[in-house]
């Protein structure tokens, strides 16, 4: 086990453990170098001596590494780090077409055949190399996010071509999905990778396997011995082409399979069409040699399913019957030598006289018959060859053409076509497919990306961009290529990888905010910025000091073709002065001050007309915009000045009273002569007024003065504040008036 954090080669770091398995274990890893997350395979620890379990890694590794398709799992890096075989492939984050079935069964058959066309052009490329998967299965298909199957897990897989493995008829892969040869112990060929294949569309379609039972052994004889359940007893509205193609690929006889993973597609791709609505039902025909050779089954065949020895033909099994161990499952029963020698030439005998019947039956029957042209479609030329011939038929000429659809060296169609009716002994010309168009890739160095990938994506590429900085490619031009100029290459569905220039090298802009602007100013132009400033007020940036940027801290920009703009703190903004007068007190006033970062100065002045206490006058004026800091000076009212005087002026009017002698006297003088009574004068009264103001105490004589007739007089107060005049007179001596006095 790796721990999390542990660096393979230096290079790839361990995120977390994805699975593990009987040879290896698979972590999640980040490729430090280019930045991406693969997938890290680990030969196990205890496994590292085992050379056999070594040579198989590095077959995978092998195997996969000669594959280069969409549809199945890259490998980026093979390696040993501290003695430990590792592979490096591509991280599919998903789930494998086993928990996919179980979790969305049932699902359309347009996705059923889409899922399926993806494999077999994946299968039909590793044929191509020569390579036999041998354990095809669900769980070795993996499904991306978005639908994509990509085939994993090579580790069994073998080259045609490697002796060394070929030498051995091991049973390897899973008992539910093996072909019935390998489960004879014959070697496998790409038709047993069909035969799988037949298997995994089975259970695409129902949801199951086709065949269960309590022992790897019991499957394995169902394989060989039973015929394949029908797709449409589990659903009926599968059409009969569909299952044809499930039959044809699971024919016990691998003759009768598709010739090739490409045919199998072909078949498949037509099998929804309506033209083929009522296809009759694919019978394969039952080959006795090929159902009855196995009479031995190994000790592969059990519960843990470690293969032992291989499977053993009937020949083999007399052979070695008496070297059987025990736990072997299946025993031909013993039968006495002498018996044996002794039935051995009757029935050699009779053998043969049936045979020379049956081949004179057959002689006179296929003479001068019709025959239809077989289908020999996606078959190489010997196998076609092979077929005409058992259909009592001739190779003719062999003409060859480009074909996109048809691997190179298969047959394309037959002239006469198939299920034309001829004469047996007519010779059957073949058209070969002569592989793919090719073409021949140019050089593309420092021309547009946009006008190279559509041409490459008109002639078949799948075109992938990769982009990297350049001092002296335009952006937008190609840097370089995955496939060098003048080779030529099959264009469908062929990969090619353009590095595009992105312009000059970007940099991260970096994070200012709350730095000086000149310090700030200063780092920018340092790495080749243009800055532009723009004030604006803050309540908690200091002035001076950036408080934005628009751009983000991690963009990455060319620096020379950047300007930022820094938004500098002028500090708090500006504030408008509310009139204080007649409504703040000086408390109110300091509150106001101090919550708008203003400085308080307070002065005092007496007021007629303002409220002792409250703010008579404000410098600046209400309205007024000051920045924070600024002095707001307010005069507070102390109430009216205790010492002005007020002047005023009071019309009082002092009444005459006429005295009783006079009015007696003249009564009693009444008859003397008028005139004497008309010169007599009246007599007046004599007025005392004292006055209390400013000025005079009235306890003190203010003014004197005689009247005869009632009379106004005006007189004069001054007082100050708070303080009332009063005014008193006396006429005769006798008091005829006291008050207060104020101002009207």
């Amino acid at each position: 086990m790796m721990d999390r954090g542990y660096l393979v080669s230096g290079r790839y770091e361990i995120l977390d453990t994805l699975g593990e398995g009987g040879m290896a274990n698979v972590y999640l890893a980040e490729d430090t170098i280019l930045h991406r997350r693969v997938a890290v395979k680990v030969l196990r620890l205890d496994l590292q001596h085992d050379q056999a379990t070594i040579r198989r890694f590095q077959r995978e590794a092998k195997a996969t590494c000669e594959l280069s398709h969409p549809n199945i799992v890259s490998v980026y890096d093979v390696g040993e780090d501290n003695g430990v075989q590792y592979i490096v492939m591509e991280y599919i984050d998903g789930s494998n077409l086993k928990s996919y079935i179980e979790q969305h069964y049932p699902f359309p058959l347009t996705k059923v055949v889409a899922i399926m066309m993806q494999i077999l052009s994946a299968v039909q490329l590793a044929h191509s190399k020569g390579i036999i998967h041998r354990d095809l299965k669900p769980q070795n298909i993996l499904l991306t996010k978005d639908g994509q199957a990509k085939i994993a897990d090579f580790g069994i897989a073998v080259a045609l071509s490697d002796k060394s493995v070929t030498q051995t008829n091991s049973l390897l892969g899973s008992v539910h999905y093996i072909s019935p040869e390998q489960a004879r112990g014959s070697l496998p060929t790409p038709r047993s990778d069909i035969y799988a294949l037949g298997i995994i569309l089975f259970e695409l379609l129902t949801g199951k396997v086709p065949f269960a039972g309590d022992s790897a052994v019991s499957i394995a004889l169902k394989h060989f011995h039973e015929d394949m359940p029908s797709v449409r007893a589990t659903d009926a509205q599968i059409p009969q082409a569909m299952e044809n193609v499930v039959l044809k690929a699971t024919a016990k006889d691998p003759k009768q399979r598709y010739q090739s993973a490409a045919a199998m597609a072909a078949d498949l791709k037509t099998s929804l069409d309506a033209d083929r609505a009522d296809e009759a039902k694919f019978m394969s025909k039952v080959n006795p040699d090929v159902l009855g050779a196995t009479k031995v089954m190994p000790g592969t065949f059990v519960d843990n399913h470690k293969a032992t020895k291989p499977v053993e033909t009937n020949h083999v099994a007399q052979r070695t019957a008496k070297k059987s161990k025990p736990h072997q499952v299946l025993r031909p029963a013993k039968t006495p030598k002498r018996a044996r020698k002794r039935r051995w030439p009757l029935i050699a005998g009779i053998i043969a006289a049936l045979v020379l019947l049956v081949g004179a039956f057959v002689a006179l029957m296929v003479s001068n018959r019709d025959v239809n042209v077989p289908d020999t479609a996606g078959m190489t030329k010997v196998e076609a060859t092979a077929v005409l011939t058992k259909n009592d038929l001739q190779l003719g000429k062999i003409v060859y053409e480009t074909n996109d659809k048809v691997d190179k060296g298969l047959v394309v169609r037959s002239l006469p076509a198939k299920k034309s009716s001829i004469k047996n002994g007519t010779k059957v010309d073949l058209v070969l497919s002569r592989g793919a168009k090719t073409y021949r890739i140019a050089n593309y160095h420092d021309q547009s990306y946009e006008t190279v990938a559509a041409t490459l994506a008109k002639q078949g590429f799948i075109v992938k961009r990769k982009e990297k900085s350049s001092k002296t490619i335009t952006a937008g031009n190609i840097i370089k290529q995955s496939i060098k100029a003048n080779k030529k290459v099959v264009p469908k569905n062929r990969l090619i990888t353009l590095t595009v220039s992105s312009g000059l090298p970007k940099v991260s802009v970096g994070d200012y905010t709350g730095e000086t602007y000149e310090t700030a100013y200063a780092k920018l132009t340092a790495k080749g910025f243009s800055v532009q400033r723009q004030n604006a007020s803050s309540d908690t940036v200091p002035s001076g000091n950036v408080i934005s940027q628009d751009l983000k801290a991690d963009d990455k920009v060319v620096p020379s073709e950047t300007t930022i703009t820094l938004t500098v703190s002028s500090g708090k903004a500006d504030v408008t002065l509310v009139d204080l007068v007649k409504k703040y007190t000086e408390a109110n006033a300091k509150d106001y001050a101090q919550s708008n970062d203003l400085i308080l100065s307070i002065e005092k002045d007496y007021s007629d007309d303002i409220e002792k206490g409250l703010v008579m006058k404000q410098s600046p004026a209400a309205g007024s915009k000051v920045r924070p800091g600024s002095t707001l000076t307010v005069t507070i009212s102390q109430g009216k000045d205790p010492n002005k005087e007020t002047s005023f002026s009071k019309e009082i009017e002092i009444p005459y009273e006429e005295s009783s002698t006079t009015s007696s006297s003249s009564s009693e003088e009444s008859s003397d002569s008028s005139s004497s009574s008309s010169s007599s004068a009246p007599e007046a009264n004599k007025i005392e007024i004292y006055i209390g103001d400013a000025d005079n105490n009235i306890s003190s004589l203010y003014k004197t003065m005689s009247i005869t007739s009632d009379t106004k007089i005006t007189v004069n107060f001054k007082v100050k504040a708070d303080q009332k005049a009063k005014i008193k007179i006396l006429r005769d001596g006798e008091e005829i008036l006291n008050q207060d006095v104020t101002a009207d």
